[in-house]
Formats: structure tokens, sequence, C-alpha cells
């Protein structure tokens, strides 16, 4: 294990190892206006949404490497509302455009070629191309510093929320392969919330937990960790009476024939089997498999 010190390296070295490993991080695209109605577009990876009730977003605009604030930062000082946009995979280089350093008063809208949704409560336009926009009030700006890479909390409450009608399934529900949104990641990477990468978990439960399993099967060179999550989330053993049933009904004949057979270790050959039904989602099985050794 690497231990560092942020006060021992340059903050841009710690800063590539932050954003290397926290994430894949929201993208807000935020635009904004000066006081002479100008919008400005530009998009933050320090982003997330943070109360329901009231609905509370907060993004970060850091000090620049000049030592300036960002023009986002300077309009909402002015003007203080903003639209946040989420970004999809169809918008990522558009977005990227956007991103760049143009002087203040361009129009990064125009510069990415993106439409302007006028807003229904506050005066900056959100993206039209994006899956969902939301229109907020400013609540607060916090500094947390004024050196190069300090940043400036900007914590807005959601007073319009605006969600284009294809991302909804048939049963009204988001779909996510749908929104297909980006995260960042560090350096030049991103990460793309669709295909193979999604995947769904059970709402947590309390179970018997890790600490509670037998030691052989805590300690398991075959199981993963994740694995052991699924068994601990169990709500209880199975009974030794069902342990027993469960061998009477011939469902291991096969795996004891092996074991004896074969000249294979039993406990291995187990938990093998008791791995394939937890990718399986057959937790009572597996521990019945388990239970066995």
């Amino acid at each position: 294990m690497k231990t560092i010190d942020p006060a021992d390296v340059p903050a841009p070295e710690f800063y590539k190892l932050l954003t290397a490993t926290i994430g894949p991080r929201p993208i807000a695209f935020a635009g904004t206006v000066d006081t002479a109605g100008r919008p400005n577009l530009s998009p933050f990876s320090f982003f997330n949404v943070f109360g329901s009730n009231p609905p509370t977003l907060i993004f970060s605009t850091a000090v620049t490497r000049h030592g300036t604030q960002k023009h986002t930062l300077q309009n909402l000082r002015e003007v203080g509302e903003v639209t946040i946009s989420v970004v999809s995979h169809s918008m990522v280089e558009q977005m990227s455009l956007a991103s760049a350093e143009f002087e203040k008063g361009v129009n990064e809208f125009e510069k990415a070629g993106f439409a302007e949704r006028p807003s229904e409560v506050v005066r900056p336009p959100g993206v039209a191309e994006a899956p969902a926009s939301f229109e907020c009030r400013v609540k607060q700006i916090i500094e947390t510093g004024t050196e190069p890479g300090a940043g400036n909390l900007i914590i807005c409450e959601v007073v319009r929320g605006h969600f284009r009608d294809d991302i909804f399934d048939q049963q009204g529900v988001i779909d996510p392969r749908r929104v297909d949104l980006i995260g960042r990641l560090g350096g030049d990477w991103y990460c793309r919330a669709n295909g193979e990468a999604l995947f769904s978990l059970a709402r947590p439960k309390v179970g018997i937990g890790v600490d509670q399993m037998p030691e052989p099967i805590r300690n398991s060179a075959i199981l993963t960790g994740n694995d052991l999550g699924k068994l601990g989330s169990f709500s209880a053993l199975p009974t030794p009476e069902a342990v027993q049933q469960y061998r009477q009904s011939g469902v291991l004949t096969d795996t004891f024939d092996e074991a004896q057979n074969g000249c294979q270790y039993l406990p291995d050959l187990l938990h093998l089997r008791a791995k394939q039904l937890l990718a399986d989602n057959k937790v009572e099985e597996a521990w019945l498999t388990l239970l066995q050794g």
C-alpha cells in the first residue's frame, strides 16, 4: 500500500491521484449568465446530488492554474442562478469542446453547437439536447481556498426539472440505458453507463453478516468478497435438518462422487458449486451446499 501525505507532494500531483481513483464522477453541464445576459456553458465533474427535500445539487469550480476564477463562478456571483444539464454519450465531444478556455463573454452553447432551452424560472438556459436538466437557484458558495486547484462549492436548490420523454420506459420509469450517461475518470479517461457496464443490485437487507459465517467459508480461497457479501445478506443459516434434506435430495450426488472417486477435495468442490449458485442468485441453495462441508 502506497501512503502519501498531500502536504508532501505538489497539489497537481495529488489531484491526479484523486481524480484517478474517485470516480466515475457525473458531469454537471452548468449554464449561467452574467448581468448583461450573456450565456456561458461549462462542464464540471466535481458534482453530485446531495439531498432530495429540498432537491439539492452541488458542484465545484476550481481556481484555475493561473489563479483566477472560472467564468461560471464569476457569473454565479453576479446572477445566482444556474441550469445543470446531464451529459449523455452522444454529447461527449461537444461537451469536451465547451470545456475549452474561451474568452469571457463567448457563448459556449454556440461554440459547441448546442441549442439553448429557455428556462421557466431562472434566467440561464439549459442544454436542449441533454436527457435531463435542472433549473437551480444558488443557495450558498463555499470557498475552500484561493490557490490554484482550490474548490468553490456551489450549493444549488432545484426549482424545475426537465426530462426528455424518450428516457422513460413503458412503466414510466427512467431507463439508465436510454439516458446513456458518461462519467469522468482520471486524465483523458471517461466511462459510459451502458451495455455490460450496467448491473442491478438488490436493496440491502439485515442478514447474518460475514462475521457470523463458519470460518472455513469466511476464509474460503474460492469465494470472493462479493460472494461473502451476498451470503451475509441471508437472514439466517439453514437448519441442520434443511441441510440434511438437501443432501438426501440427490442434488449433490455427483459432487460427492467426484470427491470420492476423482480424489478431489470436497470443500473446494462445494465452494465452486456454491459460487455458481451465487452467480445465479440462488443464495439459499448456496448455503445448503456450503454447509455440507
